[in-house]
């Protein structure tokens, strides 16, 4: 078996398109020869790298991000399961703040959604007279962004009603089903 693989057979084990693969290469994430053709030639353990980047991707970090992790894997042996190990256990934490992140979200999108007004400017309940603007630009009630003391949405008690943290002040945002 051939230690070296085509674009086009990359390409089609990892899934991921040969245009992006070149992007990769270029942005330093992932390594060719060329042969004696010109033709890119991979190692076999790039796909795994290249998996690597899909899922880092997916749980949202940067391709800058996922340049500076894979260099800090080995350069001089194949990366192995305890070099990953040490990577995957640094995202813990990420993983977790983006849980929680879409955990707030999917809360915003049954609160906010169900009144039917979808829109925090008008809303009478989660924003009255649109305090939220005060905030700066961007979906802060809904992320639940509190690094510069954007509002942050408060998840809902059980039966009650979600609230929102505006300027220091709670308010009674939109009502669950549960909450008839």
């Amino acid at each position: 078996m051939d230690s070296f693989l085509t674009i086009t057979e990359v390409s089609r084990r990892s899934g991921v398109a040969s245009s992006a693969l070149r992007f990769y290469e270029e942005r330093g994430l992932i390594k060719s020869q060329r042969a004696g053709s010109g033709h890119r030639r991979y190692p076999r353990e790039v796909l795994r790298r290249i998996a690597f980047i899909v899922f880092a991707q997916r749980i949202g970090l940067t391709l800058e991000e996922v340049g500076a992790e894979l260099g800090r894997l080995p350069t001089d042996r194949v990366p192995g399961g305890s070099d990953w190990a040490q990577i995957s256990t640094r995202w813990s934490e990420r993983v977790d703040e983006r849980i929680a992140e879409l955990q707030r979200l999917r809360g915003g999108l049954t609160g906010c959604i169900g009144c039917g007004c979808l829109s925090l400017a008008n809303c009478k309940l989660v924003n009255p007279n649109d305090r939220a603007r005060l905030k700066g630009a961007g979906p802060y009630v809904w992320i639940g962004k509190s690094s510069r003391s954007e509002p942050a949405a408060i998840p809902p008690k059980s039966g009650g009603a979600n609230l929102v943290q505006i300027s220091g002040e709670k308010l009674i945002g939109a009502r669950s089903k549960t909450d008839t």
